[in-house]
């Protein structure tokens, strides 16, 4: 007994020493803590909107900075103000950064009089001051593997990189976006990989976002610096700024299409915050304009295309998701640049009856479709599609709820899980037949009707049903319209670059890069981020359990990562939520808008039964947003003055819903 006890201790000890700060860190966050997530305290002391939080790398600090052209440092668990002071700044400051390494006494900010500043917060003096861009300074990115080191993306389309060791204190131009994309490019946002900090993201204007490797930007210049040939140059010579592969782009597959009409619509695409996962592996991405994207760097996959199976069985035990176990069929490629038929043999995955519990949550899911209720389907379907990956019908249920509620991205979501689908069961009636209706949304309007060729070759009996003519009529006037179209712009092309040498539009590179852009993994919607260019969104809990975002409502989001539910929503500013910034060890958010105060946000005890905060009407929420992220500039300003505007639908985003209408017996229902 003595040795047991002896044992015992030895492994308390080891336990507290070694593995407390993993297992804190690992459970700080769970559901019943974000369901009972409430307002703790305020922090007054600005007298501005509050643009930027940053917390020390322990958590006991918090850094804010504001229009007010002052730095607050909080000592948050005792809702403190530690010190405050006035950083030499002449507009709004945007960003500010502890600097690693420095044991909390540096501290940089960066803001909209072009300027970043570093000040030692022991004396309370601006200590070195760059002026280098030329327009808004909009974020700081430090990495602690570069303890002398830090980042800045600014309005003048640069990225900068500055060394404070005391025989340089200067500043470099890291990457020129204008080199790749014009003159108007604006960057806006950045973050070093916190696992690898060779890794650079960068967001800037328009949907694609980039991922840099600095080491190998670094080592390609100190290489053309040492070529013997380095100052000579003919006048067909043309040396890339940047070297072949140290540049990725991600971007959403549907968004490259859809610029033409958002441009249209002045509806701006903007990447206001970029954030990498604890781990590394994801990198999450706010964009303005449309919703908040996930992408996975380690399995990356291309952008969604149109590819179909040659052959099918067309018997009725093989349609909807549903197929006998030994069938065989052509399948499909799920990720590719182009479109094109796939070649080869494929196994149909055979579909298992689903367990009782997921399949009552699929019966939950259709009852809610059939009173129209499409987010809650949506979410439904979801939750059974993470227990159950490879099942066929849940993807075309999904699908199909998709395409009834049709808010920004909702018909690519609804391609992808088509095109899942179909590589599970290349014989899914519905599923072929909605990836056709999908294509026909997202403008692939000859993939459409090729689409629609082949399913009508596949399914006869479906060949002249009133949803296969409805939408053939549909395809044919979108082609009858393109070819007019084509003929009154013909012979006029864009032009990328002025005979002068000024560029005007993308680059040859640009376009290489673009096209080899890779897809998100997840979509987050139900906020919207169409005011401001700072709008955050990050990874709460250090799982990456959950995503917050900030939203022009003046509420906060939180979904479940891996099912992209929305759990959770929390009225945090009298107008815009911008910033989100979660502790790093603990349960607890920081949070700041345009109120001149900081709000901090942690699990309230269960005795408090009342919080006020929450938003109940979730859904409600999340339509609204989506109709004010699709309406008229004008309509936006009236209702951020607080007028109604009548004609917009209320079924969501994209106009009234009149697919049942035309859809005979293909889509109407899910399986």
């Amino acid at each position: 007994s003595v040795l047991f006890a002896v044992v015992s201790v030895v492994l308390v000890c080891f336990v507290q020493e070694r593995g407390a700060l993993g297992f804190e860190r690992h459970y700080h966050v769970t559901d019943p803590f974000i369901r009972r997530l409430g307002l703790e305290a305020e922090l007054q002391g600005h007298s501005g909107c509050v643009n930027c939080l940053e917390w020390n790398e322990k958590g006991d600090l918090l850094a804010s900075g504001s229009d007010d052209q002052h730095t607050i440092v909080w000592d948050p668990l005792h809702h403190k103000k530690l010190l405050s002071m006035h950083t030499g700044h002449t507009a709004n400051i945007f960003s500010v950064k502890f600097l690693p390494h420095s044991g909390d006494r540096i501290l940089i900010t960066g803001a909209a009089d072009s300027k970043v500043h570093v000040h030692d917060l022991t004396v309370k003096e601006t200590i070195h001051m760059f002026g280098d861009h030329t327009n808004r300074v909009k974020r700081i990115a430090t990495a602690p593997m570069w303890p002398n080191t830090f980042w800045s993306a600014a309005e003048d389309g640069l990225i900068r990189q500055y060394d404070l060791r005391e025989n340089s204190k200067r500043s470099e131009v890291l990457i020129d976006l204008t080199e790749y994309c014009g003159q108007l490019v604006e960057a806006k946002c950045l973050t070093v990989n916190p696992q690898d900090n060779n890794y650079l993201a960068v967001g800037a204007s328009g949907p694609f976002v980039r991922l840099y490797d600095i080491r190998m930007i670094h080592n390609h210049r100190k290489s053309m610096k040492q070529s013997p040939s380095a100052g000579v140059h003919t006048f067909c010579d043309r040396q890339k700024p940047l070297p072949d592969g140290a540049a990725q782009y991600y971007v959403a597959g549907h968004l490259p299409v859809k610029l033409p009409d958002y441009n249209n619509r002045l509806r701006v695409l903007v990447a206001t915050y970029v954030t990498f996962s604890p781990d590394g592996t994801e990198l999450l991405v706010n964009m303005g304009g449309e919703q908040v994207y996930l992408f996975d760097l380690t399995y990356k996959q291309r952008p969604y295309t149109f590819l179909l199976p040659k052959k099918c069985h067309t018997s009725g035990e093989v349609q909807n998701g549903k197929t006998s176990t030994n069938g065989v069929s052509n399948g499909i490629h799920l990720h590719s640049n182009g479109f094109r038929l796939s070649e080869g043999r494929a196994h149909v995955s055979p579909q298992v009856e689903l367990p009782p519990y997921l399949e009552r949550i699929k019966q939950q899911a259709n009852e809610a479709f059939a009173c129209q209720l499409w987010t809650q389907a949506i979410q439904l379907y979801s939750k059974a599609v993470q227990k159950a990956p490879n099942n066929a019908m849940l993807y075309g249920n999904r699908a199909a709820a998709y395409m009834k509620r049709k808010w920004d991205g909702d018909h690519y979501d609804a391609l992808r899980d088509c095109l899942k689908a179909i590589s599970l069961n290349p014989c899914h009636l519905k599923a072929h037949f909605r990836l056709a209706r999908c294509l026909f949304e997202l403008k692939y309007v000859a993939e459409a009707l090729e689409c629609l060729d082949d399913f009508k070759g596949k399914f006869p009996e479906q060949a002249h049903s009133s949803a296969c003519d409805a939408l053939d009529r549909d395809i044919n006037a979108a082609l009858f319209s393109k070819n007019d179209n084509a003929e009154d712009k013909k012979g006029g092309g864009p032009i990328r670059v002025r005979a002068t040498g000024r560029k005007d539009s993308i680059s040859e590179d640009e376009m290489v890069l673009r096209e080899r852009s890779y897809d998100y993994k997840f979509r987050y919607c139900g906020h919207c981020n169409t005011t401001t260019d700072i709008k955050e969104a990050n990874f709460f809990g250090s799982n990456a359990q959950y995503i917050v975002s900030g939203s022009d409502d003046g509420s906060f989001f939180i979904w479940e990562k891996e099912t992209t539910n929305l759990v959770r929503v929390l009225q945090g500013d009298e107008s815009i939520v911008n910033c989100l910034q979660p502790h790093p060890s603990y349960c607890f958010l920081a949070t700041s808008g345009i109120d001149p105060v900081v709000r901090l946000w942690n699990p309230r005890p269960e005795s408090e039964t009342l919080n006020g905060r929450v938003v109940v009407d979730m859904e409600g929420a999340s339509q609204a947003n989506q109709r004010r992220m699709n309406a008229d500039p004008l309509e936006v300003m009236l209702l951020n003055m607080g007028y109604r505007i009548t004609g917009l639908t209320s079924g969501g985003a994209g106009g009234s819903d009149d697919e049942d209408s035309s859809e005979g017996q293909v889509q109407c229902r899910p399986s």
